[in-house]
């Protein structure tokens, strides 16, 4: 499904119209970053305007602050390869008061199965990569990469049972591997579902906050709009032609 998603943009990463209780949401937002050393917030700004340079945000991952707290970052995963291909999968970055000190916590709205997610609260276990945390060497965009590289066969063989949110999921890829791929493709379907993508009621949203990247699902004369705005053409099988 994501192969037809991609090149032939049926959704919109673009914020979804506030809903009329997002002034009291900024508000709340507003409070919390009053709360914030100045500090923090410098650095988090300036962690956010690195991502434009060359490699530092990951292919295939979009990232956008929440508009309602700087502290929050809402981010969008399009995997490519192995066994979560085309997956969609939306995360996000929630930074401590005292960022750099401590790591952003990367959490997982998007239910997933995989040995570092938990799948009471979709938490990432950064543990893995920064052992220990150095807040003068390591960085947001190292954060986003060592997300995209759990994904990968390599990191999975190297990750180790202590360090597992799901051990389940842990056990099954290096016990019956089948197994383990087999859940790990169905994740991947049902992140790519209309219900998954378009509905912000979605099961696997509750108790995990809300997410301003919101996809819309697009009419046919839209789509054909949008596609000609941004010069998209239809692709071509080599092979056929």
């Amino acid at each position: 499904m994501l192969s037809s998603l991609v090149p032939s943009p049926t959704i919109d990463l673009s914020s979804s119209a506030k809903p009329k209780g997002h002034r009291q949401a900024t508000r709340t937002g507003s409070i919390t970053e009053l709360a914030t050393p100045a500090l923090t917030r410098t650095a988090v700004s300036l962690e956010y305007a690195s991502l434009r340079h060359t490699a530092h945000c990951p292919l295939g991952m979009y990232v956008i602050p929440s508009p309602a707290n700087l502290m929050v970052w809402d981010a969008v995963f399009f995997v490519h390869q192995g066994y979560y291909t085309d997956s969609i999968l939306k995360f996000k970055l929630t930074f401590p008061s005292n960022y750099p000190e401590r790591p952003p916590v990367v959490q997982f709205l998007t239910d997933v199965f995989h040995p570092l997610i938990s799948q009471q609260d979709g938490s990432f276990n950064l543990a893995l990569r920064f052992r220990p945390w150095r807040p003068k060497e390591h960085h947001v965009f190292d954060v986003l990469h060592c997300v995209k590289a759990a994904f990968k066969k390599h990191a999975l063989d190297e990750i180790q049972e202590a360090d597992c949110f799901n051990k389940e999921a842990y056990r099954l890829y290096h016990d019956t591997t089948s197994s383990f791929a087999a859940l790990a493709t169905q994740s991947s379907m049902l992140s790519q579902s209309a219900s998954a993508l378009f509905d912000k009621d979605h099961p696997s949203m509750a108790g995990k906050g809300s997410h301003s990247m919101q996809f819309k699902e697009l009419k046919p004369d839209q789509l054909n709009a949008l596609r000609a705005r941004i010069g998209l053409q239809d692709w071509e099988d080599p092979q056929q032609t």
